[in-house]
């Protein structure tokens, strides 16, 4: 079963001993999922650093604070990246700036960096054909069409040229500890998680989460991807390696273990979560607009909608790539999902 050690996060630019050399920091998020989580690794004469939250005064203050205290006064060497999302990069940047060296996975660095350089003032028309082609409710469309959309560069600090690549399979060392990397897919490609070969940790950024399952989101970037088939697989390929004495630290709520458990639930949420869109797609063809009661069994508001649509474009493009639904275009470009025969 999940059981988590701790039961308080800490305050901002406070921290918690998680492990033996390793603390654990909160940042705040201005959203729904309120927080993330970062973690701290003792390496010698400074620190190893995972992840950083966003880039905005309030968290480089709390950064301040932190080096001020929990960290002692001593540098960060260096910054290990889970993956892209602005809530994990945001200020890899920044502390690139004071001196850490940058790790990261090659995909995630290009997509970051490339996502911090594109810069948009309203929506491009690749995206507003994506919103079409998902059925987007036309209120919802009409306004964001006009709205100036989220922009990587407004809350992920400016990245130079240079990173250290982290691959699959590959090993490092941390914190007196030598940790394998094995990345996770579906929510963020190539993510990286690393595994203690003494067997007492696990850090999973967003891909190993305890209570929430983290967004498996399609985008006008890759229209076509099926990031639940590769969330399946890589929940799978985790299987092997899990115990039930690991600690888990992940990118968002609390510690915990039990993480055998955690991913047979993880993998099983989403095929109910596919029985279910199947059964509503028995009763006639749908957009992914149109999927959102049977996926999230509660109300989509407008602070959620977004998320919501892309992953119901995530299951019904899995259903698609399984060849259990067909898809025909409709006359406003929107995607009609049917059960096969």
């Amino acid at each position: 079963m999940i059981q988590t050690p701790v039961d308080t996060a800490p305050a901002p630019g406070d921290a918690v001993e998680i492990a033996d050399g390793v603390l654990w920091f909160r940042l705040p998020l201005p959203m729904a999922l309120d927080h993330v989580n970062a973690y701290a690794l003792r390496d010698g004469d400074g620190w190893t650093l995972i992840d950083t939250g966003f880039d905005t005064r309030k968290t480089r203050a709390i950064w301040d604070q932190a080096m001020a205290g929990p960290l002692q006064g001593l540098p960060i060497t260096r910054l290990i990246v889970t993956h892209h999302h602005p809530d994990h990069v945001g200020l890899a940047g920044w502390f690139q700036a004071r001196g850490a060296e940058l790790f990261m996975t090659r995909t995630a660095w290009l997509f970051a960096r490339m996502l911090t350089l594109d810069e948009q003032a309203r929506p491009t028309q690749e995206t507003l054909s994506f919103w079409q082609a998902a059925g987007m409710d036309p209120a919802v469309f009409d306004k964001r069409r006009a709205e100036r959309p989220f922009n990587f560069a407004d809350i992920v600090h400016p990245m130079p040229l240079g990173f250290t690549r982290l691959g699959d399979g590959g090993t490092i060392e941390m914190g007196g500890r030598t940790w394998d990397i094995r990345f996770g897919q579906g929510h963020a490609p190539d993510h990286a998680t690393f595994w203690s070969r003494d067997g007492d940790l696990v850090i999973g950024g967003d891909q190993l989460l305890a209570t929430i399952s983290p967004n498996l989101g399609v985008y006008a970037t890759e229209p076509g991807a099926d990031p639940v088939g590769e969330w399946l697989t890589a929940c799978a390929s985790f299987q092997p390696h899990a115990r039930d004495s690991q600690l888990v630290l992940p990118g968002h709520k609390l510690p915990f273990s039990g993480l055998p458990h955690r991913l047979h639930q993880l993998i099983d949420n989403h095929h109910g979560a596919l029985a279910r869109l199947k059964t509503h797609l028995a009763q006639g063809p749908r957009t992914a607009a149109e999927c959102f009661a049977p996926l999230y069994k509660r109300q989509i508001d407008e602070g959620t909608y977004g998320l919501a649509l892309v992953e119901a474009v995530a299951h019904l493009n899995h259903l698609y790539a399984e060849g259990v639904v067909t898809r025909t275009r409709r006359a406003d470009g929107a995607w009609l999902f049917a059960l096969a025969d």
